[in-house]
């Protein structure tokens, strides 16, 4: 057998007539051991992407780390399952990824608007949205993996079948990515996240005339998603923070301070207008510009979708054989499942309100059922990392709102409710992308779908578990409010500010408004909303180290010798990155918890372990670790 996929598996031929790359022989590849390894994966990866994702409001795909990772266990432990074993890994490793890359858009929010969540409360709506998400991605497999085969691409599922069946080179990646995991642990355990013995924020605030703010924030796992996600993107998000932290917050201190006595902040009557500092004009009236801006694009994409919709749902309506031999019944059971869960969790949801429960669960239902096959779609065309979840959801989020103001639902417990409402859909949504990712995958190595269903299920229902775990673990500091905030939660933050200002009729509607403005602005230019309002809300310390990890990649790439030195070097970068994600979010939650359950008590780094400069040294030294390995790799390292 040639180690490599056939050209076919690109397109040129129907669906149907495409031989995967195992066409003979079993097509199964789960035993206890592979779902062993995969639970394992799942886990980490919902763990560590609920952390970061919290952390940077970034989170990465999956699929091509747990490739790599699951490859080298499955020749470890299960060599004889080979590919198809490394394969249903993979997917789980996405499972959990993809739940917590969509419940901590919405979740938190709760918390953030004054409310508690329990755990009960949040597993019900995520399963449910996990359940339903799968059930109706899994119904209109043929339609999108099959009989779209060649038209709808699957870019990233093709980058892990290329990995899958080149995994004899993974023992590389594997190495590199052991490097990041390490860099990224060390540096994590000896800064606050956990030992806090010295300072890992490089800050510069001028609270006179001109008002502005710079900070770095070391953190390795910040500098890996900036090497992951290239200049373009963290080039995108700093001009945000530029605009932010050097346009618009000096432009309010300047007009703020011409302000009269007695005239206080709209929601601080503590803070006088003319007195504000920095971080009274970043929380109190940059955050709600970013928020609109983030609005608008959410509804521009939105919108931009409407075509997609439709022709998703008429071919699908439209598509033949969608019950044919493709484990209709799985499916079945799975939809039949998120539908009676969806019911089951509204009324949780509701607090005993029969009206909102149902209304809530119609409405959610049907709207993640369109924009669950536009996940679908969308996936097969730009990947789950590029996926517009939250464009989706915020227009979701809208309309439910709508729904409740128009029922006179506006207290504290109808917006937990609707949030609630909110986390089942975005849970559907973004566990669709990742299903539909890596069905694709299965399709082309030669698996067995109904396995893969079964697996994936498996991974997604464990991810909510773990994800609602994380963030109730993390409730105080979640919570948080104020300057230098532990997690920026940028998100959670607009969707608690969007529906608890709808509700109460109390936002400051002209920053809104600002906001909307700029992204229009930023839409008739052609330019990248999202990532630019990302950028503006962020801390610019997230977006600064996002920055250099991409700087980074670029020094990589400017000093290779040739085009296949620069591949070789940037793979085993991105490697590294995942490892520093990995070592930096895990170890960052290992941190937390050993702080909360009293093990480890971090005192505030004193003397010149406190200053910029050690900040600095952290920083060079992350920088300098990071490098060193990344140049000394060759072409051969990269197979």
């Amino acid at each position: 057998m040639d180690k490599k996929l056939s050209k076919d598996a690109y397109g040129g031929v129907a669906g149907k007539d495409y031989v995967p790359y195992i066409s003979t022989g079993s097509k199964s590849g789960g035993n206890v051991v592979v779902l062993t390894i995969g639970i394992i994966l799942a886990v980490l990866f919902a763990a560590s992407t609920a952390y970061s994702g919290m952390k940077s409001g970034l989170t990465v795909a999956a699929g091509i780390p747990g490739s790599i990772i699951g490859s080298g266990f499955i020749a470890a432990f299960a060599k004889k399952k080979g590919i198809l074993g490394k394969n249903l890994v993979q997917g789980m490793a996405s499972g959990g990824e993809s739940v917590a890359s969509g419940v901590i858009f919405v979740l938190p929010a709760i918390l953030l608007i004054g409310a508690k969540v329990s755990f009960i409360e949040g597993f019900a709506v995520g399963a449910a949205g996990v359940l339903f998400g799968l059930g109706i991605a899994s119904l209109v497999y043929n339609y999108l993996i099959v009989e779209e085969h060649g038209k709808l691409m699957y870019p990233e599922s093709m980058a892990i079948s290329e990995t899958l069946v080149a995994s004899e080179g993974a023992g590389d990646s594997m190495k590199f990515m052991g490097i990041g995991f390490g860099i990224g642990g060390v540096i994590t355990v000896i800064t606050s996240s956990f030992l806090n013995l010295v300072n890992n924020v490089v800050s510069y605030v001028n609270e006179t005339f001109y008002k502005w703010r710079f900070e770095i924030e070391v953190n390795p796992l910040l500098l890996g998603i900036g090497f992951i996600v290239g200049m373009e993107v963290s080039v995108t998000m700093f001009a945000g923070a530029l605009l932010s932290n050097f346009g618009i917050m000096p432009l309010i201190g300047y007009f703020a301070g011409l302000g009269k006595d007695g005239v206080n902040v709209w929601n601080n009557p503590h803070v006088a207008i003319n007195a504000m500092q920095v971080k009274n004009i970043a929380g109190s009236y940059v955050k709600y510009i970013g928020a609109g801006m983030m609005l608008s694009g959410g509804i521009i994409g939105a919108i931009k979708l409407i075509p997609t919709i439709v022709s998703s749902i008429k071919e699908t309506l439209n598509a033949k054989g969608s019950k044919g031999g493709n484990g209709s019944s799985i499916a079945n059971i799975l939809l039949l499942g998120g539908i009676v869960l969806g019911f089951v969790a509204g009324f949780i949801a509701s607090g005993g309100n029969v009206a909102m429960a149902l209304l809530g669960a119609v409405l959610s239902l049907f709207l993640s059922l369109l924009f669950v096959i536009v996940s679908g779609r969308l996936t097969g065309t730009i990947g789950t990392s590029n996926l517009p979840v939250s464009g989706m959801t915020i227009a979701s989020i809208v309309v439910v709102t709508s729904l409740f103001v128009a029922m006179g639902w506006k207290d504290v417990a109808s917006n937990k409710a609707l949030l609630l409402f909110g986390t089942f859909i975005v849970t559907a949504i973004s566990v669709a992308g990742g299903y539909s990712q890596s069905q694709k995958v299965t399709y082309i190595i030669g698996g067995d779908k109904k396995e893969m269903d079964k697996y994936f299920a498996i991974a997604g229902v464990l991810g909510v578990a773990v994800v609602v775990g994380t963030i109730l673990l993390l409730s105080g500091q979640l919570s948080m409010t104020g300057d230098n905030v532990p997690f920026a939660l940028p998100q959670a933050n607009l969707m608690s500010t969007l529906t608890a200002g709808i509700m109460s009729g109390q936002l400051p509607w002209v920053m809104i408004f600002v906001g909307v403005v700029m992204g229009l602005f930023l839409f008739l230019l052609n330019l990248p909303i999202m990532a630019i309002a990302i950028g503006f809300y962020l801390p610019i310390s997230t977006t600064t180290i996002i920055l250099i990890g991409a700087l980074v990649r670029l020094f990589v790439e400017k000093t290779s010798k040739s085009e296949k030195d620069k591949e070789a070097k940037v793979s085993n970068g991105i490697s590294l990155s995942s490892g520093l994600v990995a070592g930096g979010s895990i170890l960052g939650l290992v941190g937390i918890i050993f702080q909360v359950s009293g093990l480890v008590k971090g005192t505030e780094p004193t003397g010149f372990a406190g200053t910029n400069g050690m900040a600095f040294i952290v920083l060079a030294a992350l920088v300098i670790a990071t490098i060193i390995p990344i140049m000394k790799s060759k072409v051969d390292n990269a197979k």
